[in-house]
């Protein structure tokens, strides 16, 4: 038994041995912008630029290629969303907002016609190996992150399913060290859904 921790431990200091410097950037400054906007810290945003820009070097050596196109999506947001919470901060408008059912129908129908749309993408015009897995994970977290700059109090349940997904995704591409991190960004999602709820309410009351 002891053996066969021994043996487990070193395999995951052997892991990080072979780790790039770009997927470490990515994760350390991933990690710092999750924990940022779970506080509704504004300085999350300048941050996961940082982490973007790492990550779509990160993919594009894996051959994961929606989720290197995601990153791009992901600058977009980053700058967008930057303004949007500093627009509302300005206005003194409530921080959080909540879903709407229409908004949860528009959210999977965008999930589903985006995964499918970019699995066949990937499939027939890359040499990815993992076309529908990625699309799938591409378009939920597209969807995710777009809530997520709205300041919508889902968006965190979102972000919980995805970075669930990603886990087993990310170690059958032998991105070890990312496969950690999004197991503790579905703990940090967990906290920011809790968080956001509690502030909500209290704004609504």
């Amino acid at each position: 038994m002891l053996f066969n921790a021994t043996s487990f431990l070193q395999l995951i200091v052997d892991q990080f041995k072979y780790t790039t410097w770009p997927e470490w950037l990515g994760v350390i400054t991933g990690f710092i912008c999750i924990y940022l906007a779970a506080r509704e810290n504004i300085w999350s945003w300048p941050v996961s630029i940082i982490s973007v820009l790492a990550y779509a070097w990160v993919f594009f050596e894996a051959r994961m290629y929606g989720d290197m196109a995601l990153q791009f999506y992901f600058l977009f947001t980053a700058m967008y969303g930057w303004y949007y919470w500093v627009k509302k901060q300005d206005l003194q408008e409530k921080p959080i907002d909540t879903i709407t059912t229409k908004g949860w129908i528009l959210s999977f129908i965008s999930v589903l016609v985006l995964s499918v749309l970019l699995g066949f993408f990937l499939d027939n015009y890359t040499n990815t190996d993992v076309p529908y897995e990625d699309g799938f994970c591409t378009a939920m977290s597209f969807v995710a992150q777009f809530l997520l700059t709205r300041k919508i109090l889902q968006n965190w349940l979102l972000w919980i399913f995805v970075d669930i997904c990603y886990i087993p995704l990310y170690l059958y591409k032998n991105l070890n060290l990312s496969a950690i991190f999004y197991a503790f960004l579905v703990a940090i999602a967990l906290k920011g859904y809790l968080d956001w709820r509690k502030n909500y309410r209290e704004q609504t009351n």
